[in-house]
């Protein structure tokens, strides 16, 4: 367990590779603002690993010499970060207000009931993971979705929805 931080830690090793990226983020910033690569970081653990554990976030906090608890804080803040592993196809469906208004909701619902998971859940085979997100920002295309925090998907109706499920269900299957 970390002095600075109540969270338990097992180790996490940087490869050499994973070290040089790293440094090569805090570069970008000013010698005594290493911590400003924090995201970065995360970012980089999350694309080699597919979630960052505690372990990760507390080498990264040592790397960047900051507190652990700051860095799950970031972890935390941002829905971009998996704490736990997600299945292949990560769908953040945005139920905030203006999607809520135009079937965010419903649109949640119905994957959830067409993957047979609740919110936040993993499938079985663990293909997808559906999760509510906060606002991804395209309200005039609501409801609307993002597919592993890096596909915008707007105007989902439940017959687009079911499409995207299939044609991701024929991906995972190649």
């Amino acid at each position: 367990m970390s002095a600075d931080s109540s969270i338990a830690v097992t180790a996490y090793a940087l490869s050499d590779a994973t070290k040089a990226r790293f440094d090569a983020e805090v570069a970008k910033y000013p010698a005594d603002q290493a911590q400003s690569a924090v995201m970065a970081c995360l970012a980089i653990v999350q694309q080699e690993e597919g979630w960052v554990s505690n372990a990760a976030e507390a080498t990264i906090a040592r790397h960047l010499g900051m507190p652990v608890m700051a860095v799950h804080e970031v972890t935390t803040f941002y829905n971009m970060y998996n704490q736990k592993p997600v299945g292949r196809f990560k769908l953040n469906v945005c139920t905030n207000l203006p999607c809520q208004l135009r079937g965010g909701q419903h649109a949640l619902d119905h994957l959830c009931s067409k993957l047979g998971v609740k919110p936040y859940g993993t499938t079985d085979d663990k293909a997808f993971t559906v999760q509510p997100s906060e606002c991804l920002g395209a309200c005039a295309d609501a409801p609307v979705m993002l597919v592993n925090d890096r596909h915008m998907c707007s105007f989902m109706s439940l017959e687009k929805l079911d499409q995207l499920v299939g044609s991701l269900r024929t991906a995972e299957a190649v």
